[in-house]
């Protein structure tokens, strides 16, 4: 097996596909953010956001994008902010999710498992 560097691109492509940013500009997307496009690509978009925006139909995460792009992970958070910017796509964050269901009841959890024992 042959290790390769994480990142195997091109500086002077990823300087040109980031318009020449290193940063995005908040730290909205962790690697578990889940992306989902809210439009269809239109004529004149940048490759990486059209192709962004076809992966993420589905909720997609930020690392799934970067895998399949085969992009840095910072590049990718940079390219998402321009479409997070431009309503062009939600993220939504398993942390909040999490927060909004309601949580099975310790009793039912307890019962579920003393049937398990059981087995």
């Amino acid at each position: 097996m042959t290790r390769r560097p994480v990142d195997t691109g091109d500086p002077d492509r990823l300087y040109t596909v980031t318009g020449g940013r290193s940063r995005a500009h908040d730290d909205s997307f962790d690697l578990v953010t889940l992306i989902v496009s809210e439009c269809e690509p239109h004529p004149g978009m940048q490759s990486e956001h059209v192709r962004i925006l076809g992966m993420c139909r589905h909720p997609t995460a930020v690392v799934e994008i970067s895998a399949e792009l085969r992009l840095p992970v910072t590049v990718v958070r940079i390219l998402l902010g321009d479409l997070l910017a431009t309503g062009r796509i939600t993220a939504r964050h398993p942390r909040a999710a999490r927060a909004v269901a309601s949580l099975p009841d310790s009793d039912l959890l307890k019962e579920v498992l003393h049937g398990l024992r059981n087995l």
